[in-house]
């Protein structure tokens, strides 16, 4: 079967744009898109740069564009995107600067990866006791942590260059490097004032609270890691740990106060649980405030309760209740 790859071509020292270029390559059934890259680079043009080492889905080096979609080009099969898309088009990957061709600068990625510390702390590994040269093993409780598979992190960058929130900001610490950050987070072994400056850091700009949760990062992610999953576990942690005072912090907890009041949401209230006392925003949001009681979105103040507000407030109690069993047999 004779095809066509179009590759998008680009040398950033030579080239002023990115260009698409075509090549007719005949495959075999079975053959993955790595494979025909490289056949193309060795039967048809030396001089197109691309990156990957085990071949196996091992190491994430060919992450790439396939179609529109971040893939690793050793595990796609030429036949099934053809079958899906009808055409074969490949491109770096997305948000991420290009050293040539298909090959991506992957310095930013790894330095927001060492900027969460992606190791236990000093004062973890001090408490371990020495007996001559050899040190005392540190099990894990595997009936209070679980990796919950963010161990299978590859590196491979795909969920950054999916991820909608590092488009607009590149300064964003990305899913992989908070994926990490929570592996670590969770990890038994860490004291608790070190697992509260990590939070710290974590919360602020470009951290936990900056991820939209748009999912794409858990799409293309090849090992199932699911890293918004992991951002949501570190929100949790944040609250409960009563660093709230972020925008999206409030956000959480003034909505759960509204619902516990009023048994229903006051959009006229929720800017305000999210703002605060910031007299500059609340002049912002003012004409906001006005148009919603032109459209009768403010509830009246003086209206009555709904009904069955005493189940709703049953159900955050049990909640309570619970977190604080389930606090006792962590301890």
């Amino acid at each position: 079967m004779r095809l066509t790859f179009t590759i998008t071509r680009f040398n950033p020292e030579t080239d002023p744009r990115p260009r698409d270029e075509p090549y007719r390559l005949d495959v075999e059934r079975g053959q993955t898109v790595l494979e025909a890259l490289i056949r193309i680079k060795q039967e048809q043009d030396g001089s197109l740069a691309l990156r990957y080492s085990c071949r196996s889905a091992i190491c994430g080096s060919c992450a790439m564009d396939i179609n529109g979609a971040e893939k690793l080009a050793c595990r796609t099969s030429v036949r099934k995107e053809i079958e899906r898309h009808g055409r074969i088009t490949v491109a770096p990957l997305r948000n991420l600067p290009v050293i040539k061709d298909l090959v991506v600068d992957m310095t930013s990625f790894w330095g927001k990866v060492r900027a969460v510390t992606p190791w236990l702390s000093a004062s973890a590994l001090a408490s371990r006791t020495e007996t001559g040269r050899t040190l005392r093993p540190m099990l894990l409780p595997r009936d209070r942590y679980q990796f919950h598979n963010v161990d299978a992190c590859i590196m491979c960058g795909a969920c950054v260059a999916a991820c909608t929130s590092h488009e607009v900001s590149r300064r964003f610490l990305g899913p992989a490097a908070l994926a990490k950050a929570e592996r670590f987070l969770a990890d038994p072994r860490e004291p608790a004032d070190a697992k509260r400056t990590r939070l710290r850091f974590l919360e602020q700009p470009d951290g936990i609270w900056d991820c939209t949760r748009c999912n794409f990062c858990v799409e293309v992610c090849p090992k199932d890691v699911q890293p918004m999953e992991a951002i949501i576990r570190l929100r949790r942690v944040a609250i409960e740990a009563g660093l709230a005072r972020s925008g999206g912090a409030r956000h959480i907890t003034g909505f759960m106060a509204l619902i516990r009041r009023s048994g229903r949401l006051n959009e006229a209230l929720m800017p305000l649980q999210v703002i605060g006392c910031n007299l500059r925003r609340l002049l912002r949001v003012a004409p906001l405030g006005l148009r919603m009681l032109w459209h009768g979105k403010v509830p009246s103040p003086l209206a009555p309760p709904i009904p069955g507000i005493a189940q709703i407030r049953t159900i955050f109690n049990s909640f309570g209740h619970l977190k604080r069993i389930t606090r006792a047999d962590h301890t």
